[in-house]
């Protein structure tokens, strides 16, 4: 009797063990079950943001990597303008230089500022003298190109009755054939959009300033004139200048960004991602870190147009005249 009972308590708690094991089992069958549809929508999300971040952050090294060679693309079709002009007919004598930005929008056409192709435009002080009976004369009008040692003469084709924008005529020279228009954007520009700027800040002391160090000590204590200039493009350190960053505002026919610019800057283009002209660099607000300003592209395409005819309409002029 005693090992019948022993038997019987046996079976019984290996029954409950195995019961119990039963329902372990069964409870982490549930629990997957519960895991595969609670769990998923949140872990399929975290996934899916991940993924989408990753996709994300290769756009963006992708869309550097393009900008940058959008950039060197444009660089030797944007030049270095320098300038003499001054006052006459006027008591007191008005003589300065000027320095700014350009570049090729078509064959033999550089585009740039207004204030730079005429300087006295919007200077208050000249302004008083040509009232008083002064007469603006420009008296030169020059373009250094990188990979040029030699400079271009430059003439205005048409300025914008209002605004600051102008095309000028480039020498024509086997150098000017074999300069490669930049496009303009066929897009409007919108805020938020990536954007670098080429242009020549600080003119030729800028220049100098980011040369080898046995040329910045030889040419440091030079002038910022023509002279300097032209030993800068003979030792092909006539260079533009990049500069990035976004745009904050577009309103009208004005843009506004972040990208840095500075005296000599005036004039450059505005570039996409895809490398397209989207603005012209006009100004900045001093103090404002995020206020560059420049100038909507579709501004410069009838300025653009009216240069193209005048110049078709001047070869015409002189053929008919060598027949």
């Amino acid at each position: 009797m005693f090992n019948s009972e022993n038997r019987e308590g046996e079976v019984v708690e290996t029954w409950q063990r195995f019961v119990q094991g039963l329902l372990g089992v069964l409870a982490l069958v549930g629990a997957g079950v519960m895991a595969h549809y609670y769990a998923p929508p949140e872990t399929e999300g975290l996934q899916q943001q991940v993924h989408q971040l990753s996709r994300q952050v290769a756009d963006l090294e992708r869309q550097q990597s393009f900008s940058s060679a959008a950039v060197d693309d444009a660089r030797d079709s944007v030049a270095y303008i320098y300038g003499i002009y001054h006052v006459s007919g006027h008591a007191q004598s008005f003589r300065a230089r000027v320095a700014g930005t350009g570049f090729v929008i078509a064959p033999g056409l550089l585009a740039t500022n207004r204030h730079v192709a005429q300087p006295w435009y919007g200077d208050r002080e000249v302004a008083v003298a040509l009232r008083q009976g002064g007469t603006p004369v420009l008296e030169k009008l020059m373009a250094y190109f990188p990979g040029s040692p030699l400079p271009v003469r430059l003439e205005t084709a048409v300025v914008a009755t209002h605004g600051d924008l102008a095309v000028l005529r480039l020498e024509n020279t086997d150098f000017t054939r074999t300069l490669r228009p930049l496009t303009l954007s066929e897009t409007p520009p919108h805020v938020g959009e990536s954007v670098s700027v080429l242009a020549y800040p600080m003119g030729v002391t800028g220049m100098v300033a980011k040369s080898p160090a046995v040329v910045y000590e030889r040419l440091a204590s030079h002038p910022d004139d023509a002279e300097t200039a032209g030993e800068l493009a003979a030792l092909s350190l006539i260079r533009p200048s990049a500069t990035f960053g976004h745009i904050g505002d577009v309103t009208g026919d004005k843009l506004i960004y972040d990208a840095p610019t500075a005296r000599g800057g005036s004039g450059g283009p505005v570039l996409n991602q895809h490398g397209e002209v989207v603005g012209i660099n006009s100004a900045y607000i001093d103090g404002f870190s995020g206020g560059t300003l420049g100038i909507n592209a579709t501004e410069l395409r009838p300025l653009m147009e009216t240069a193209k005819h005048a110049t078709l309409e001047t070869a015409a002029i002189v053929q008919s005249a060598q027949k």
